[in-house]
């Protein structure tokens, strides 16, 4: 792998109150996997944005090939080759996956459905793995919608192909299946630019591997010389132990109890969960377990089943329902289901307990103050309370999702997916958080495709698998082999106990 694909050079770039990039400069070579790896807030996602012309930097040069640039449009990155997977997939639900694939040759002449149909089939032939061009991507799982998104990538011969957390969505076999067609695109002399949280995955795929911190570089390693513990020592600018927090209550009485529920695709499940308690939630992709939260919270329906919450039967009908029972839920889509990117900090932290700061009128100075009270507890890093969060990092914005349902006072949280595409830093911060509360009383029901987050935090763990709860396990039966045996089974086994 020799020579330049891609070089930036002295990048810059300045948002009100925050130095996203500051004099930064990384070189790509053909045909490699060149891993980025940061906290939240390093300027990863700023960087892609500017590769691929959504960003235009204040300072510094884009050299490809032969040319150079001081900024590029995402028509011009596409022309030179840039592809960019996003975390939050560009897809249009309503049409067909071929469409979606062709879209651009389809607009503004005519091309044939079958033709296209028939060149999504071969891609997908090529990738080895079975989706029907003509189903509408709205029916697709997640991570067939991965697939989509880089079939349009190689529809369009990319040059340099960036992925963003592209694992995020995926079961273990999905994930080693997009590894196998990662290796292809080496092999055909494509670029790779692979962002990710998930250190292990990058000692398993990329060649080599960027350190940034505070918008700035650090350092760039080639991956088979280097450890992990000096990437999260370089990642965080001191030596990080990267450990869980010793749970040194002991969980107290049933708070919190599902009798035979059913509802959104799931059937008769049956748990409890107790005061102080972590319960840990498993399954593969597609088992239930986010319809069962939405079931919880009133935002899906419950067919059958009760809910009880200190032994008394619960009426819970619509998330307002849940929050007056004290029932939060932190959602794993936090930018579409646990936030208003575009409203400020204040704002969405006081949005769900409105009571507290208003009369006929929201009482600003009150708001401000509790707004202010969970910036300091939660650590949201931020120039300015009246910040949007759509111009926070993924860590800050889970915090400002977490410091909401605290406002409204939730003593059972539901954690879906908690520390998804954040970084290990910001991780260690979410678990001492969860320990903290726990410790204070308030219980929480996490839900985690994470094992080793799985096993590290969790009291017991209940495991679902095609919408059934298939076993419990308690904290001296933990294993990778008993979560995966259950999850990979339809038998049911209701209040089975290893």
């Amino acid at each position: 792998m020799g020579g330049v694909v891609l070089s930036l050079k002295g990048i810059i770039k300045v948002y009100p109150g925050v130095t996203a990039l500051s004099d930064f400069s990384i070189d790509f070579r053909p045909g490699e996997v060149h891993a980025l790896l940061g906290e939240n807030g390093a300027g990863k996602s700023t960087l892609i944005k500017i590769i691929a012309g959504a960003v235009e930097p204040d300072g510094g040069t884009i050299q490809i090939g032969a040319g150079s640039y001081t900024h590029l449009t995402p028509r011009k990155a596409r022309e030179l080759g840039i592809e960019v997977i996003y975390q939050e997939f560009n897809l249009m639900p309503s049409l067909s996956v071929a469409e979606n694939i062709f879209f651009s040759e389809k607009t503004g002449r005519f091309v044939s459905q079958k033709i296209m149909e028939a060149k999504a089939k071969a891609i997908f032939d090529e990738f080895g793995v079975a989706v029907d061009p003509r189903s509408l991507v709205r029916n697709l799982p997640a991570s067939q919608q991965q697939i989509v998104e880089i079939a349009k990538a190689v529809s369009r011969n990319a040059k340099i192909i960036i992925m963003d957390e592209p694992t995020a969505p995926l079961s273990i076999a999905e994930v080693e299946h997009l590894f196998t067609l990662i290796r292809k695109f080496k092999e055909q002399g494509t670029t790779i630019i692979y962002i990710s949280h998930r250190i292990d995955e990058l000692f398993a795929i990329s060649d080599r591997v960027t350190v940034m911190r505070d918008g700035k570089f650090v350092k760039t390693l080639e991956t088979a010389r280097t450890t992990r513990q000096e990437l999260l020592s370089l990642m965080v600018g001191r030596e990080l132990k990267e450990t869980y927090p010793e749970r040194n209550h002991v969980p107290g009485e049933v708070v919190f109890e599902l009798r035979n529920v059913s509802g959104n695709g799931d059937r008769d499940i049956s748990f409890t969960l107790r005061k102080g308690e972590i319960l840990g939630v498993a399954g593969l992709v597609g088992a239930g377990r986010t319809e069962l939260a939405k079931v919880i919270v009133g935002a899906a329906k419950m067919d059958s089943g009760t809910i009880l919450i200190d032994n008394r039967p619960a009426e819970i009908r619509s998330p307002q329902d849940a929050l007056r029972y004290g029932i939060g839920l932190i959602p794993e889509n936090r930018k579409e289901e646990g936030c208003f990117l575009n409203m400020d900090i204040s704002w969405n932290i006081s949005f769900a307990n409105l009571s507290r700061v208003s009369g006929l009128l929201v009482r600003k100075n009150e708001e401000k103050a509790l707004a202010e009270r969970f910036k300091n507890l939660m650590k949201i890093k931020t120039p300015s309370l009246a910040q949007k969060v759509k111009l926070l990092s993924g860590g800050n914005q889970q915090k400002v999702v977490l410091s909401k349902t605290l406002a409204a006072e939730s003593q059972i949280l539901i954690f879906d997916e908690p520390t998804r595409g954040i970084d290990v830093g910001t991780r260690q911060e979410i678990y001492m958080l969860m320990n903290d509360l726990t410790g204070k009383g308030h219980s929480i029901i996490m839900i985690t495709s994470d094992m080793e987050e799985l096993l590290g935090m969790s009291d017991r763990i209940i495991v679902i698998a095609e919408g059934r709860l298939t076993g419990i396990l308690e904290h001296g039966a933990f294993s990778q082999q008993a979560v995966l045996e259950l999850a990979s089974t339809a038998t049911y086994s209701k209040g089975k106990i290893i």
